[in-house]
């Protein structure tokens, strides 16, 4: 027999709003908080800046408060509409929608910690979930295995390089410490070696004696040698993560299948539940479906 449907009460219905984005009404609340967030996190910058700070200082002051208040309801919101409110408070977002709210309630205390605001942008994230953006994380699931297949020879090539950069240094030092007081020692030259096998150049230490410049140029021609050979290595096992994937998508041979439903479970938190789920994969908890 078919239970009736149940009216959804009104910790529900603001559940499915704040949590989910499948739904109209959740997809505007995200996109209306997105947008609060950009807008927040340019008007700091904006008061950083000294001559518009001057001439607006009480309009940039008034919106910054009005937004943090309305983040401040929508945290509350987020805590009274989940059964288990411990648990979202110290997950990720929880951590990082209280640290993006409590800066301006900081600065009456602490002067120049509004500033900290500019953590919202980790708020950002969301935009994966409300722009559908979650099928293409396959591929960046795949980056991450690779990352983490050759992490061993990666270190070993760090090692390499730290070691070659310590004998470099203490070679440029001993041809270069004498006549020059930018290679003073020798951990100054194996900061040079570091930031020229970078092939950043901070211009800062330069080597003046032929035999020194000479000894550069190999360094620098070492640099662009030494940054292919990471990328080669992560390549390598990206293209055998994308190989051996079963579960491609036919027309995206690159990109794995990933559950696209936004739907939040009220009990632990956990989204990404299969299309017409009707309970929670992690815990059990009867799903609030539309």
């Amino acid at each position: 027999m078919i239970e009736p449907k149940r009216d959804k009460n009104w910790k529900t219905q603001l559940h499915e709003i704040i949590y989910e984005a499948d739904t109209p009404a959740g997809k505007l609340f995200d996109i209306i908080l997105l947008i609060a967030i950009i807008a927040s996190i340019l008007l700091v910058m904006l008061e950083s800046v000294d001559s518009i700070d001057i001439q607006y200082h009480s309009f940039l002051n008034i919106s910054e408060w009005v937004i943090t208040i309305l983040f401040t309801l929508e945290y509350i919101a987020r805590i009274i509409t989940v059964k288990k409110p411990f648990k979202y408070i110290f997950s990720f977002y929880g951590v990082i929608d209280l640290l993006s709210t409590a800066p301006k309630y900081l600065s009456i205390i602490f002067v120049g910690t509004h500033a900290l605001v500019a953590l919202r942008a980790l708020r950002l994230l969301r935009v994966f979930r409300i722009l559908k953006l979650a099928r293409f994380l396959g591929a960046s699931n795949n980056l991450t295995t690779a990352l983490k297949a050759s992490r061993a020879k990666i270190s070993v090539f760090l090692f390499a390089v730290i070691i070659l950069a310590v004998i470099l240094g203490t070679i440029m030092y001993l041809i270069e410490g004498d006549k020059n007081e930018g290679f003073a020692n020798i951990p100054k030259s194996v900061y040079w070696c570091i930031v020229t096998l970078t092939t950043v150049g901070f211009g800062d230490i330069a080597p003046q004696t032929p035999l020194g410049q000479f000894i550069a140029s190999v360094i620098m021609i070492l640099g662009y040698g030494i940054i292919a050979v990471p990328t080669g290595i992560v390549s390598a096992e990206y293209s055998s993560q994308n190989n051996s994937n079963k579960n491609a998508i036919p027309d995206q041979p690159n990109v794995k299948k990933v559950r696209l439903n936004s739907q939040s479970c009220s009990n632990c938190l956990k989204s990404d539940h299969r299309d017409g789920a009707q309970n929670c994969y992690n815990c059990g908890e009867p799903l609030h479906n539309n």
